[in-house]
């Protein structure tokens, strides 16, 4: 059996739906079942590829938090590109149970929502789990609590090994209208122009070599693409170095959005920067727009890290030095 865990918060520490999926992942791992455990904010900028992650599942968990109104954004970009891009027929036999933890009013709605959101895919949807948290540590150390928890997933595993079936709802009679393909009506002269162009050799010709001719477009722009982002911000860090005798050290800046992480060397007059994996005294986690706004001089690097954007591991003293040998906002 193979379970998908899709996480729609914003992985804060404080998030009660964390420990609530940690918990339930453990149960489902001690019962053998093989999963997989998505942070939808990890792929911010690749959501619309997610739904090809449900091949060979046998089931979802969909786990959010409740923080002012609703389900979040990045929920309800990935139930978007569900319905835009997922595939209906394999989504039809995938079980779904509903996980919403609230920190003020909402999670019953949140779990009716995402319900609703699946059964209109085409899906199955099981029982949810929802609660209200207003201490997390408190919730935590609640052993009745974590029974419940325990008891949901292995509900799910049930579920799912039984292959348990549901009375028909409404939401379904919409999705067999609402997904219905439509038959493409055309007039006789409009049937006997298309076998007409099918006919023509010389039409078929043309638009084959349109293909090509565009085909070898669309790959220069992509080429240009990919060259563009293995120089990105190269240029802006070096004419911005400032030399400093006293600090030197090697950064690595793992990027989101970059398939490779940036690596940046300072020692004295030198400077290295390329993109690709070496050996650092600092491993640095930035966003994509953070890292645009550091550069731009919009922000420093410091205050990335004060606020939590900027995320080090390794030599924090070099972290504090990178706005001295890097003054962007000058």
């Amino acid at each position: 059996m193979k379970i998908n865990i899709y996480y729609g918060g914003r992985g804060v520490l404080d998030d009660p739906t964390i420990y609530v999926i940690k918990k339930m992942e453990d149960v489902l791992i001690e019962l053998r079942v093989e999963v997989h455990h998505y942070n939808i904010y990890e792929y911010k900028n690749e959501i619309s590829t997610l739904p090809q992650t449900f091949k060979d599942v046998d089931g979802i968990i969909l786990a959010t938090t409740v923080e002012w109104l609703g389900i979040g954004g990045f929920m309800n970009q990935f139930l978007d590109a569900c319905w835009l891009y997922g595939d209906k027929e394999k989504i039809s036999s995938i079980y779904m149970q509903p996980v919403v933890m609230s920190k003020t009013y909402g999670e019953r709605e949140g779990i009716l929502t995402l319900e609703n959101a699946w059964e209109i895919l085409g899906g199955l949807p099981c029982n949810g789990l929802c609660g209200y948290v207003e201490d997390r540590g408190e919730f935590e150390s609640n052993q009745e609590f974590a029974h419940i928890i325990e008891k949901k997933a292995e509900n799910l595993y049930r579920t799912i090994s039984q292959k348990a079936k549901g009375l028909p709802t409404s939401n379904q009679a919409i999705t067999r209208s609402v997904l219905r393909s439509q038959s493409m009506e055309l007039t006789p002269q409009e049937s006997e122009q298309l076998s007409v162009y099918a006919s023509d050799d010389s039409y078929v010709k043309k638009q084959k070599e349109d293909i090509i001719e565009l085909s070898s477009m669309f790959r220069n722009m992509l080429g240009q693409q990919i060259e563009d982002e293995e120089t990105e911000f190269i240029s802006s860090i070096r004419s911005h170095y400032r030399p400093n005798p006293d600090i030197s050290g090697r950064f690595l800046f793992v990027i989101e959005g970059k398939k490779k992480p940036l690596f940046v060397a300072v020692d004295g007059n030198d400077i290295i920067c390329h993109y690709g994996e070496e050996e650092s005294d600092v491993s640095l986690k930035i966003p994509y727009d953070t890292m645009n706004n550091i550069v731009s001089g919009r922000e420093s690097f410091q205050r990335a890290f004060t606020v939590g954007d900027l995320s080090a591991k390794g030599s924090i003293a070099l972290v504090q030095e990178l706005d001295k040998v890097f003054p962007f906002m000058e």
